[in-house]
């Protein structure tokens, strides 16, 4: 079971906000569904004005969702941010000052002791990089549980920027979600999320924060895998050994007047595999060349890893 908490605020009474519940409703949308139509996560939505979102309704739905055993338990919120000296704070409709909302350190404390498998949070909104830092809060938080992941917006001292009417953060990461984060196998994870957003965030803008601490690979959703996974498993046929170079002749190339049928097909397995970076031609620019040219080609250092995984029955 993968269970799916999503906030976001845009009614604040002094500071209205414009696109946390379109964020929020995109989060929610990529989320319920993998790539190829099949469920994924069972969402809780939140959004203001519909809810009036307060400390007491936000810290209980929280709670909800860190209790029970679960595959996933994923946090996902999208407005105000606070920082002072006691920590950062989520902000609610209710705020009031010395009471501004829920406090950060206090969900993590929450998910470091839920018995769900894999815990993921993802914060949207400013001084988010708050969470957990004992610079801030004189705690020992930071010392993340087994299972949990943090994704934030930007650091504890930055603002986490909305451009039309989304948060930039957002934004990048529901690109992410919908195939940029994939691997190979079409599996998006959560450190595989933040490289994507981080790459996209030049170094003057706010900075993304991930922190983590897991065992094991975690997908949050799957895509169609960029190459299909019987093509993908043909890697060892066509590399008996890793360091094996797979040798080439103008036969391989179906505009030459010597290609072979079976070989033209293998030859396009290869070029697959180099489109997406686990194969070289050696000696040659091109594969076209390094077959016209009757070389060869070789796998790369991604290419090594995919070949192990398919050799140990991974893929």
């Amino acid at each position: 079971m993968r269970k799916a908490l999503v906030i976001g605020i845009n009614d604040y009474p002094t500071a209205p906000l414009n696109g946390c519940v379109n964020d929020a409703n995109s989060i929610a949308n990529v989320l319920e569904s993998n790539g190829d139509g099949s469920p994924n996560f069972s969402i809780k939505l939140i959004t203001s004005p519909s809810d009036s979102i307060t400390k007491s309704s936000l810290r209980r739905a929280i709670e909800e969702l860190f209790q029970g055993t679960c595959d996933i338990a994923l946090l996902y919120f999208s407005g105000h941010g606070f920082i002072k000296s006691t920590g950062g704070y989520l902000v609610t409709t209710d705020h009031q000052r010395y009471d501004e909302g829920v406090s950060m350190d206090d969900i993590l404390s929450l998910a470091n002791q839920s018995n769900a498998r894999d815990k993921i949070i993802i914060f949207d909104c400013c001084h988010s990089g708050a969470a957990g830092t004992p610079s801030i809060s004189g705690n020992n938080l930071a010392q993340l549980s087994e299972g949990l992941s943090v994704l934030t917006a930007s650091r504890d001292s930055e603002s986490a920027m909305e451009v039309n009417g989304s948060g930039v953060f957002t934004s990048l990461v529901v690109d992410a979600l919908k195939g940029g984060a994939a691997d190979l196998r079409g599996n998006i994870s959560p450190g595989s999320l933040y490289a994507y957003v981080d790459e996209a965030l030049g170094a003057w803008e706010q900075r993304p924060i991930f922190r983590t601490n897991v065992t094991r690979f975690t997908s949050i959703r799957a895509i169609a895998p960029k190459i299909p996974l019987q093509t993908l498993r043909k890697i060892i046929v066509y590399f008996p050994a890793p360091e094996d170079h797979h040798l080439l002749d103008p036969s391989y190339e179906f505009t030459d007047a010597s290609a072979v049928t079976e070989k033209v097909e293998i030859f396009k397995d290869l070029q697959k595999f180099e489109s997406v970076g686990l194969v070289i031609p050696v000696d040659e620019e091109h594969m076209y060349f390094a077959a016209m040219n009757s070389k060869s080609c070789r796998l790369t250092a991604m290419g090594y890893q995919y070949w192990r995984l398919v050799n140990e029955k991974k893929v």
